[in-house]
């Protein structure tokens, strides 16, 4: 069940290079406005809509109308309900009318929440200050009549502070909120869900700092331990991301108890990594030959140091997003105490510079894509960024070059909520990416404050916005996007050496 959920969330990413690049919001046969979660909160929702923030309301973008949002749910007991009907549009807020078309797809020149989505955030924050006393007008077109109606959407968050989501008020009570959602929402295994879930809920749960939450951290750390082992015969089901997963939950678990029980277990965790690393043609499978003649490695070094969704090579080969999070763990873990051959580390960050344009931008597979001033979704960039930042080698060209990575997000922050395969994993590598040069991860905030505050659900939970990848659009997509936005929100923190606590010295020395 695990493999399956694993799969469902992120294997879709081997189908989506062999298909045109698409927009993040599709148009063409109803995609992605057709497609429904079969259970959870959203399931009684008809289709994947924009999330209006926490008046209650869902909306689709309209192609030959770009300065509309066509309201396709109102949820009971929300603001909207009862005053806005499915059907009406959208046509302005706060007073004004919407004034730039919509500007969602994927690419340089489309990324962003522009329009509509962005005027209409810019009304609902306003709403909630001192000064909107916690009134929203939206303006509706129904059928041939033109009339304004007001929301009653209350003053409970507050709006965000400059620095959000440090010292920011707002940021506090929606931090705290997620975190205990998050405690509601845990499996009796110890699990979240998926590796996804399994990453950045413990993670945020632990950099909270309150120490109430340590049970639920230990629970799914020794989830983690069940599930993982030196030699693990499974052949498929995107095994890899479990083990990323494991290597950076405990080695952060570790750095906040000092449980040394962890340890061996961190060291099964490392073995396997080691093992599933492509180092040498010989872990090649031969199916991918015939099955993506494309990607078959040509020379050794192809594809040489990374890891794909499973051990060895097979299909599109070892990718930017694993590779970053693998050399990222081999840090933690050396940290830790746990030896780890720096031959294959430094394979690992060959390969991420390999993959990196002399912008800093990091491609999605072995080698730079587009040009050296080229820039798309940002996840693999931002991984490389903590990864490198945090190698426990004393170069500085891993910290120039994590610099680098952090800039080029900062540059071009407006991808953030659009990233290849998760989006919701990419944005949370994309916030600790930036977070390695404070003015990098401050634009990225302020370029994406939009995006936070239509996430925002009325209950509370964030939710998994129309995206270029549906993967993880379905039942556990509130879990996503809230175990992600807490984990943003306590970045600030500092209690995770992931996002800034005082570095451990390294305990293990690598071996040659």
């Amino acid at each position: 069940m695990r493999l399956q959920s694993t799969l469902s969330f992120i294997g879709a990413s081997l189908l989506a290079l062999s298909a045109p690049v698409q927009a993040q919001v599709h148009y063409e046969n109803e995609s992605p406005w057709s497609q429904r979660a079969s259970s959870g909160p959203d399931a009684e929702v008809p289709g994947w809509f924009y999330n209006l923030g926490i008046t209650g309301m869902r909306a689709q973008l309209v192609p030959d109308q770009p300065k509309v949002l066509l309201v396709k749910y109102v949820f009971a007991n929300t603001p909207a309900d009862k005053k806005v009907e499915v059907g009406d549009f959208i046509v302005g807020a706060g007073g004004k009318m919407f004034q730039e078309d919509h500007r969602n797809g994927y690419g340089e020149k489309v990324f962003g929440g522009n329009g509509p989505v962005s005027e209409l955030e810019k009304a609902l924050e306003q709403s909630q200050s001192a000064e909107g006393k916690g009134k929203l007008s939206i303006t509706l077109r129904r059928g041939s009549e033109v009339k304004e109606v007001v929301l009653d959407i209350g003053q409970k968050y507050g709006t965000f502070s400059p620095t959000f989501p440090a010292s920011c008020a707002k940021s506090d009570k929606i931090l705290a909120e997620l975190l205990e959602y998050l405690i509601q929402h845990q499996n009796a295994d110890g699990s979240f869900g998926n590796p996804v879930h399994d990453t950045f809920a413990p993670l945020a749960l632990l950099a909270s700092g309150d120490p109430k939450y340590l049970p639920a951290v230990e629970r799914n750390v020794r989830f983690h331990c069940r599930e993982t082992k030196s030699q693990d015969n499974r052949v498929a089901g995107l095994i890899n991301w479990s083990y990323m997963s494991a290597a950076i939950v405990l080695s952060e678990y570790f750095f906040a108890t000092g449980a040394e029980w962890v340890i061996p277990e961190l060291q099964q965790v490392c073995d396997y990594l080691q093992s599933s690393q492509y180092l040498d043609m010989s872990q090649i499978n031969p199916k991918s030959k015939e099955s993506h003649p494309h990607t078959y490695p040509k020379v050794p070094m192809d594809s040489n140091g990374g890891w794909g969704h499973n051990p060895g090579f097979e299909g599109y080969g070892p990718i930017g997003m694993l590779t970053a999070q693998g050399a990222l763990a081999y840090s933690l873990m050396s940290r830790c105490g746990i030896k780890i051959d720096r031959e294959h580390h430094d394979a690992a960050y060959a390969f991420l510079k390999r993959a990196s344009g002399k912008n800093g931008y990091v491609w999605y597979k072995d080698g730079p894509g587009g040009g050296d001033s080229a820039w798309a979704d940002m996840g693999r960039t931002g991984a490389s960024a903590i990864a490198n930042f945090l190698s426990p080698y004393p170069e500085a060209d891993y910290r120039q070059r994590a610099i680098l990575h952090a800039k080029v997000i900062g540059k071009h922050p407006q991808s953030f909520p659009d990233t290849h395969a998760s989006p919701v994993m990419g944005m949370a590598y994309t916030a600790l990416g930036a977070n390695v040069e404070p003015e990098s991860f401050r634009a990225l905030m302020d370029a994406n404050r939009w995006w936070f505050t239509m996430a925002q659900c009325n209950d509370g939970s964030f939710y998994y916005q129309p995206n270029r990848d549906n993967n993880g659009y379905g039942e556990d997509a509130r879990m996503s996007a809230s175990a992600v936005v807490a984990f943003i929100f306590s970045v600030p923190k500092h209690n995770l050496v992931i996002t800034g606590k005082a570095l451990p010295e390294v305990k293990a020395s690598s071996t040659k």
